[in-house]
């Protein structure tokens, strides 16, 4: 047993010492890296927003009501391209309703590809549910046509009630199509203009952009080179001219370590408090602790003595408390580990809500060398 003991605690040193020279005592993570494709994307590679006006028919009394005239006449319209003439005074159904229908079309899409579509209902429909999209044209911001629309709409919830009770769930006047709307028009992208790709950084940076270019001119040669914070040019090579998406591919699945400022992001209404790896603070004093004070007012009967020809009249008196809360006191040590902060605030007690407070005093002091943001 002994020996088996004696083993055991040889191996667990020999484990210590062997975590203790890969990892020092004091030092700081390393880096992690990234590929460029999920920091930056090739320039004009985006999708466009289409819009259009339409109809669902077959709903069960859910519709628009009579008083929405644009639903009314719409209705009216439609049913005179099919030769039938009615006003919009003679339709009393409820059993349609004007909705206006958004889609995203993503870029290299063709002719005859098929998108989601979402309907959102524009007059006073109490639910979408088992209702049908009539044939809508799709537009983009130029005013063509780049999709038609048309199918079952899927709302995902209900509305049910009768004699002024009512249940519903979800959202019942917004709905969806999967696939509901086939692409009639190709979008034109051009990857390359005069023989350089341009890749767009998602968070544009000085440190990110040039490390950006030395990875590429490290694995292709000097073909590379930053613009801007968010812009990085990339020459064609002549080998790669004819094969375009293996180059832009090889790129993105390069390592890069990407840069970012150091940031804390407060929620005040919920409390949150996301803080970046690389906020700093510089030596300060901290003090937490409240300071209340209570105003209360009672009301007391002044009796006069007998026969001194007095009034009995009622007396307010008011009496203050005052509580003061032990209050902490704490020196912040310099650091720039972001966890020896939020260790060093919970070490004086204080809450979220607190902390919150607290950073901010500390960024006006100076000793918080952090951009707060506040949303």
């Amino acid at each position: 047993m002994l020996k088996k003991i004696r083993i055991l605690t040889v191996l667990l040193l020999t484990l210590i010492m062997t975590c203790l020279s890969i990892f020092p005592a004091g030092a700081a993570p390393a880096a992690v890296s990234t590929r460029i494709k999920d920091i930056a994307k090739v320039q004009g590679v985006r999708a466009n927003q289409l819009i259009g006006y339409g109809l669902v028919v077959g709903l069960a009394g859910t519709g628009d009501s009579t008083k929405n005239i644009q639903t009314m006449q719409s209705i009216s319209n439609m049913l005179s391209g099919f030769g039938v003439t009615v006003t919009a005074d003679q339709l009393e159904s409820k059993n349609v309703a004007a909705v206006i229908v958004t889609a995203q079309l993503p870029p290299f899409v063709k002719s005859g590809d098929t998108i989601d579509i979402t309907i959102s209902s524009l007059g006073d429909a109490k639910s979408l549910q088992g209702g049908t999209l009539l044939q809508t044209p799709l537009k983009a911001g130029n005013g063509q046509i780049y999709a038609v629309a048309q199918g079952a709409v899927s709302t995902g919830g209900f509305s049910a009630g009768r004699g002024g009770s009512r249940q519903q769930k979800n959202f019942p006047t917004v709905g969806t199509t999967p696939n509901g709307a086939i692409v009639e028009r190709d979008v034109a992208v051009e990857l390359a203009s005069n023989g350089t790709i341009r890749f767009a950084l998602a968070q544009p940076d000085f440190t990110t952009a040039s490390r950006i270019s030395e990875a590429i001119n490290s694995h292709f040669g000097y073909l590379a080179t930053p613009l801007d914070p968010g812009t990085v040019e990339v020459a064609i090579p002549l080998v790669y001219r004819n094969e375009l998406v293996n180059f832009v591919a090889a790129i993105e699945e390069l390592p890069v370590v990407p840069d970012n400022i150091a940031k804390v992001i407060i929620n005040e209404r919920t409390g949150t408090i996301v803080m970046g790896s690389n906020v700093t603070i510089d030596e300060i004093a901290v003090a937490q602790g409240g300071l209340s004070v209570k105003i209360s007012k009672s009301y007391d009967v002044s009796q006069p003595p007998p026969f001194s020809g007095g009034d009995t009249v009622v007396v307010p008196e008011t009496k203050v408390e005052v509580n003061e809360e032990e209050a902490y006191v704490m020196t912040l040590p310099a650091t720039a580990n972001v966890g020896d902060v939020v260790n060093a605030l919970n070490a004086i007690g204080a809450t979220p809500r607190e902390i919150i407070s607290i950073l901010q005093a500390m960024k006006a002091a100076g000793a918080l060398h952090a951009e707060l943001q506040i949303i």
